[in-house]
């Protein structure tokens, strides 16, 4: 199912249950983008790209890079990952810029994350500096993936999530 068909459930979800009060676009920072959301548990923020460039092309894939900080769970910087397809557990999903490489190490059906804020502040502080960043992973049937997502705007869509959640 794809990342729209899972938002729009969810969305449709929590506001027919009376959960989410308010989805908020804070802002569009060339490639990236800032959603707040408040709901009764809370505030959540976070900074998300869409790929630049996909690999294979063919099919449709919602792929998504998100920072998000959840200020009431005492969460931020947490750097997460969707490829748009339910991922395989026997290989690795990760990401990479330059020579840099860091591996997500949770993944959930389609969502995958990285367990150390030390990793993730290091990945952090690599998207500040760096203009690209692939995540490569692979589906159940064991086809590869890689997605390329620029950086361009990423440092000030990152600091509009954190302010926007402190």
């Amino acid at each position: 199912m794809s990342v729209i068909r899972y938002s729009i459930i969810f969305l449709f979800l929590t506001f027919s249950s009376g959960f989410a009060e308010e989805v908020k676009k804070i802002g569009k920072f060339k490639d990236w983008e800032v959603i707040q959301v408040l709901d009764t548990s809370g505030k959540i923020c976070f900074a998300q790209s869409k790929p630049v460039l996909q690999s294979p092309k063919k099919g449709d894939r919602e792929a998504r890079l998100f920072v998000t900080f959840r200020p009431t769970d005492k969460i931020s910087d947490e750097v997460s990952t969707t490829s748009g397809y339910e991922y395989n557990s026997q290989n690795s999903i990760i990401a990479s810029s330059g020579k840099s490489k860091y591996k997500f190490d949770i993944a959930q059906e389609d969502f995958a994350w990285i367990s150390s804020s030390k990793i993730e502040k290091r990945i952090i502080k690599r998207m500040k500096k760096a203009s690209r960043i692939m995540v490569t992973a692979y589906n159940k049937s064991g086809s590869q993936t890689i997605d390329h997502y620029s950086l361009m705007g990423f440092t000030k869509a990152y600091n509009s999530a954190k302010k926007n959640c402190t």
